[in-house]
C-alpha cells in the first residue's frame, strides 16, 4: 500500500497517536455512515493499528466476518490482539500490499479510510476491491490528505465504482457493473 514500511517504532508512535485520535473521535461515528449490518463481511483495507475493529465486529456481530489488510507486519499482530483481547471471533488477517486472498463476490463493504493517499499502485488496489466486493458492495473512502476532487477521480476514473452518498465524513461508492 505504500512505498516502504515503517520502522516497528515509528509504526507504534503512530498507533499511539491513532488511539488518541479514536477516544476524542470514536471510529463508530465515521462507521454509522456506512450502513454495515449484522451478518454483514467486512474489509478493513488498511487497517493499521485496528481501529475500526472493534466498532465493525459490534456493528456486523457475531455473524458477520472480518478481513483486515495492511501491509505492515506490526498491523496484523496489532489487529489479531485486539481480536484476542475482544473476543473478537470471525476475523481474518492478511499482510498485503494488494492481493488479499479473499473470494470474489465475498465482501459486503470494503472500508478504505485514511491510505488512499499512501498507495504506491491504486488501479491494482482498486481492480482487487472491485473483484472482492458483491455486486450490491459498498467501497467507503475517507482520507484526509486528500481533497474531494482528488477521491472522487482517483475512485471513479477506471470506471470500477461510481459514488452513491456522499457523507459528513465518507464517500460510498458503489461497485460498477461494467468497467471501461
Amino acid at each position: 500500500m505504500s512505498h516502504k514500511v515503517e520502522s516497528a517504532f515509528s509504526y507504534r508512535l503512530m498507533a499511539f497517536s491513532y488511539r488518541l485520535r479514536d477516544f476524542l473521535r470514536p471510529r463508530m461515528d465515521i462507521l454509522k455512515e456506512v450502513g454495515i449490518k449484522p451478518g454483514d463481511h467486512v474489509l478493513d483495507y488498511g487497517c493499521g493499528p485496528g481501529g475500526y475493529i472493534t466498532p465493525v465486529a459490534k456493528l456486523a456481530g457475531k455473524k458477520g466476518k472480518i478481513y483486515a489488510v495492511d501491509i505492515h507486519p506490526l498491523a496484523v499482530r496489532m489487529v489479531q490482539n485486539i481480536a484476542v483481547k475482544k473476543q473478537i471471533t470471525g476475523l481474518e488477517t492478511y499482510c498485503s500490499d494488494c492481493k488479499t486472498g479473499i473470494r470474489n463476490n465475498s465482501i459486503d463493504v470494503a472500508l478504505l479510510y485514511d491510505v488512499l493517499h499512501d498507495i504506491k499502485n491504486p488501479g491494482e488496489v482498486l481492480a482487487e476491491l472491485h473483484r472482492v466486493l458483491k455486486p450490491n458492495g459498498i467501497l467507503s473512502v475517507r482520507d484526509h490528505h486528500m481533497k474531494e476532487e482528488e477521491i472522487l477521480s482517483g475512485i471513479e476514473n477506471k470506471g470500477l465504482f461510481h459514488l452513491v452518498k456522499r457523507g459528513e465524513r465518507t464517500y460510498n461508492f458503489s461497485k460498477s457493473t461494467s468497467t471501461v
